[in-house]
């Protein structure tokens, strides 16, 4: 197993006493299994993507396991977490413009990574960064290599974002809501790349989203939160399809009749990946 989290809770001070935003969640995602989480806004979604590669905001405190192959990493150092973030858990973040540094061009940013984990040579780790922009469909690589974050669009931001996360090769790839504040068209291209390269790579994918329609096209199985704690959990053609929790079938009923429709078909079909 990949990733195990068993039991987890997540809390931080509150006036009358802690306040859960993760209240005993727990979670499996096997070697080349893509896990969708799904649910509305303050469910608890990006804090449990945050415990697992072990950037929680300064105040909270857990309970519980996460097991990366059957190592804890709730009990590891700063030291040992900066040691496995990029090299065995990548992430792409929800806001490109703010996850980017503003002062770093596209290619150094990517670069980084294999420069402090790897001890690779500026020039090698320039041509990887070049390999990496094409990969990830960005247009015209040889020149926004040398780009700064503003000067990009939201879509090229996030492929950047994408080359950054998987620059090292991680097993697990975490993507927290990869789609937010992009076009249609620009969230397929995102979604058609991110479905390429876990196929390919035989990376495990953990995807954040509020959208069924993206959690339906590119996740073999989908935990739903509400409230900090996981309502329903299983297949996701079988949760969007026949939805066994209440507030599932609430946050099916909430879309336009033509999304409804859609739920399930692409991946249970094949189609997605």
């Amino acid at each position: 197993m990949m990733l195990a989290i068993r039991n987890l809770s997540i809390a931080f001070p509150g006036r009358d006493g802690p306040v859960h935003v993760v209240d005993d969640v727990s979670i499996e995602v096997g070697r080349g299994e893509s896990l969708g989480i799904v649910g509305e806004s303050g469910s608890g979604k990006s804090m449990l993507s945050l415990a697992t590669i072990g950037l929680l905001p300064g105040g909270a405190r857990t309970s519980g396991e996460i097991l990366l192959e059957g190592k804890n990493i709730l009990g590891l150092s700063e030291r040992e977490l900066c040691s496995l973030r990029g090299r065995r858990i990548g992430m792409i973040f929800q806001e490109p413009m703010t996850a980017l540094n503003p002062a770093m061009t596209a290619g150094r940013q990517i670069a980084e990574g294999l420069r402090l984990h790897r001890g690779t040579g500026r020039a090698e780790a320039r041509a990887e960064a070049l390999r990496l922009l094409d990969r990830v469909r960005i247009p015209d690589p040889a020149r926004r290599i040398d780009s700064y974050p503003h000067e990009m669009s939201g879509g090229q931001r996030q492929r950047v974002g994408i080359a950054i996360a998987l620059a090292l090769k991680p097993d697990l790839l975490i993507a927290d809501e990869p789609t937010t504040a992009l076009d249609v068209t620009v969230q397929k291209e995102i979604l058609d790349i991110l479905d390429e390269l876990v196929a390919d790579l035989g990376l495990s994918l953990i995807l954040i989203s509020h959208d069924l329609g993206v959690i339906a096209r590119s996740t073999d199985r989908t935990l739903v939160m509400c409230r900090g704690r996981a309502v329903e959990e299983g297949p996701t053609e079988a949760v969007l399809r026949r939805p066994a929790a209440q507030y599932t079938r609430d946050l099916i009923a909430a879309l336009p009749r033509r999304a409804r429709a859609g739920l399930g078909g692409n991946h249970a079909a094949g189609g997605a990946r």
